[in-house]
């Protein structure tokens, strides 16, 4: 449920709700701010409801491809000016995707950096949407663009439209224990791909996708490098082991993920970030303070820095928590 956050779990429903029955943060700035106070949140990276989809599936989707892209621009003004424009210090924008054309969805890459955007939200499986595959020529000129601008490509769980689903009868609860598994794919795809062998400079976020299963997709990328003699088509164009590729180009989210965080030696602990998923099920509002603390007070305090705000500001080109606030607490800002 949507509107999940602070509700005893009795309560979640799959249902249809009135505005009036969501809290205020669900859709007022003002009260998102609060609420982000009350948590301990210092920075906020919102994406795309459902109604437009997580990289503009909706509107990529219209029959009149130049009523598309207008309303794909309306709703970046939108994002940028009101919705993060109205507390700016608080909030990164993110813009959404032109899917049904890599040309002018660079245009737009381009439009928004000269006024400070560097995310955008893009699917982590086009071809499953129907468009070009991400190992196709097809998307050169938004790489391009996102590389040359440093925009952030964030590709949320589930944006391709699908979900793990092993039988026809699995339980929701199941799915949900299943996300991870987008993001293994995701990763081991994106890197087969190529893109980010020709684009070093490329940044690629796996939003809500977890961390904890980083460290089995680094052993199996040593071995299929291993084995890649028997397989020279796929490496054609490898110049750098995929595990550096991974290291250097992929950066990974945790709602919850307390096994992730021992074993930084593997993951990296410049890649990581944290995340409340507000104000979903799945949230660690208002409680997201106890629970970073359980995971990452054993680990230095620069460490803790990094992967609690340092990551973010520096992905994001978002101001850092002013020190006054980094008094009262370590664990304040999230994407």
């Amino acid at each position: 449920m949507d509107g999940a956050a602070n509700r005893p779990i009795n309560e979640w429903r799959s249902m249809k709700m009135r505005l009036q029955d969501y809290r205020a943060s669900v859709y007022d700035t003002d009260a998102r701010v609060k609420d982000m106070d009350l948590a301990g949140v210092w920075a906020s990276l919102c994406f795309p409801s459902i109604t437009w989809g997580f990289a503009g599936t909706t509107l990529s989707r219209l029959p009149d491809k130049e009523l598309g892209f207008a309303c794909v621009q309306a709703y970046n003004d939108w994002a940028v000016e009101q919705w993060a424009g109205s507390h700016p210090d608080r909030f990164v924008p993110c813009q959404l995707s032109f899917l049904a054309d890599a040309e002018l969805a660079a245009k737009e890459i381009y439009r928004n950096a000269e006024r400070g955007v560097h995310a955008v939200s893009f699917t982590e499986n086009p071809s499953q949407l129907g468009f070009p595959s991400v190992h196709s020529e097809h998307w050169e000129p938004f790489w391009r663009a996102c590389a040359d601008t440093e925009t952030a490509i964030n590709l949320h769980i589930g944006s391709s439209g699908r979900i793990s689903c092993p039988s026809p009868d699995t339980p929701v609860p199941a799915q949900v224990a299943l996300f991870p598994l987008n993001g293994i794919e995701t990763v081991v795809d994106w890197i087969f791909s190529g893109v980010p062998q020709r684009y070093p400079d490329l940044h690629i976020v796996l939003s809500e996708a977890g961390i904890s299963w980083v460290p089995m997709v680094v052993e199996r990328l040593h071995r299929a490098y291993r084995q890649k003699d028997a397989e020279p088509e796929a490496w054609s164009g490898a110049t750098t082991h995929p595990v550096e590729v991974l290291h250097r180009n992929f950066w990974f989210t945790s709602i919850e993920d307390p096994s992730a965080f021992r074993r930084l030696d593997v993951i990296s602990e410049d890649r990581m970030m944290l995340e409340v998923d507000f104000p979903h099920t799945d949230s660690s509002w208002p409680d997201s303070q106890e629970l970073f603390r359980s995971e990452l007070e054993m680990l230095p305090v620069d460490t803790i820095k990094k992967i609690s705000y340092g990551n973010a500001a520096a992905l994001y080109h978002h101001p850092e928590p002013p020190q006054s606030m980094l008094a009262e607490s370590l664990l304040f800002a999230t994407t």
